[in-house]
């Protein structure tokens, strides 16, 4: 008996004491928002507290509004290798996409094409498992809420979230189907085929909702 209630309190201590598992999210302007009351970030937090289980994880964005693939690999080192983390959500593709249009950006360069953005995915995760972290890819969710397959970007969209399902096989990382989640959604709750106001505030950024959706996807991967 007494050897018992040692072994629980030296396993409570122990517990207790053990270092939080420090996870970033590595993504655009999306993730940097995430931070925020009611982002996707603290939304985890706060339910991970409900769970007892917030002190058990460091989460930690690192998002930059405006960012592609490429933006990714340029500040990977010190934005979150730096950091030295045990799991890493990448939360991209959506500038990739939507800059090929987009009247910031689409006579500045654009979008990243397709082969650079796989190639730059392959690069990142690379270099996060060679230190031992775990990764997340998640595919990029939408550029407007309409009817899937009517948004003007749908297609290619479609074509980077591939992509994204591709890089998560061949990398062996665990992948968020951020973009499935996103249109099953849809499908069930955007009755009036509205092209924002749903999950988003303007067809990409997340509201309430897309940041409720966001953390319930990511809650299975902690």
């Amino acid at each position: 008996m007494k050897t018992a209630i040692l072994f629980i309190m030296l396993f409570g201590i122990s517990h207790w004491f053990a270092p939080k598992k420090r996870v970033v999210f590595f993504g655009d302007s999306i993730t940097q928002a995430a931070v925020e009351a009611n982002g996707y970030i603290a939304v985890l937090q706060n339910t991970l507290g409900k769970q007892r289980k917030g002190g058990a994880y460091e989460l930690i964005g690192a998002g930059i509004s405006g960012n592609k693939v490429p933006d990714l690999q340029a500040r990977l080192e010190k934005d979150v290798l730096a950091r030295k983390p045990d799991l890493v959500f990448i939360y991209i593709g959506i500038n990739d996409v939507w800059h090929f249009e987009h009247p910031c950006c689409k006579d500045n360069g654009g979008g990243t094409p397709k082969a650079v953005f796989e190639t730059g995915l392959l690069d990142i995760i690379a270099q996060l498992k060679a230190t031992g972290a775990k990764v997340v890819l998640c595919t990029p969710t939408v550029i407007g809420e309409a009817r899937p397959g009517t948004n003007p970007q749908d297609k290619m969209l479609n074509e980077y979230a591939a992509i994204s399902r591709r890089v998560a096989t061949q990398t062996g990382s665990k992948l968020c189907d951020l973009r499935v989640s996103f249109q099953d959604y849809l499908r069930k709750n955007n009755k009036k085929n509205l092209d924002k106001n749903i999950l988003t505030t303007d067809g990409v950024h997340l509201n309430h909702a897309g940041n409720q959706l966001v953390a319930k996807q990511m809650l299975a991967f902690l």
